[in-house]
């Protein structure tokens, strides 16, 4: 069962861009990272709250597609959609957008690890209910 798409905007800055004003390639990982950062504080969670109990969330696996580059000073919907919850991670199928254009297609795997020592952790219960709730709605 997928989530409800959620989206952020996002301006395209020189900061942002190679010398020929297209958004670097690496950039669009940032934009990603965003929305779910986004998607998750939109549910009421602080992920802040997740170092603080010794737990941290990585990306796991990422499979990316580049359609067509943003330019500078455009305005692209960057979405993050919650498509799997497992027990240790989430996966989230991503898509950044000019208006009607697709420009970047990406799945993202990210996985629940306890900090320090970075090995497999379950989802903390707080955020597994809230997401699992998500999913429903």
């Amino acid at each position: 069962m997928e989530s409800k798409e959620f989206g952020i905007p996002v301006r395209v800055y020189i900061e942002d861009t190679d010398a020929g004003g297209i958004v670097f390639y690496a950039n669009y990982l940032k934009y990603f990272e965003r929305a779910r950062t986004e998607l998750i504080r939109s549910l009421g969670y602080s992920l802040r709250s997740s170092l603080n109990n010794g737990l941290s969330y990585v990306v796991h696996s990422i499979e990316l597609k580049y359609h067509m580059p943003a330019l500078l000073d455009d305005e692209i919907q960057v979405s993050a959609r919650l498509s799997k919850l497992g027990k240790t991670y989430m996966i989230f199928d991503q898509q950044a957008h000019r208006g009607s254009s697709l420009l970047v297609s990406a799945k993202v795997k990210i996985a629940c690890v306890s900090y320090p020592g970075l090995k497999p952790r379950a989802l903390d219960s707080e955020l597994g209910s809230r997401l699992k709730q998500y999913l429903q709605e």
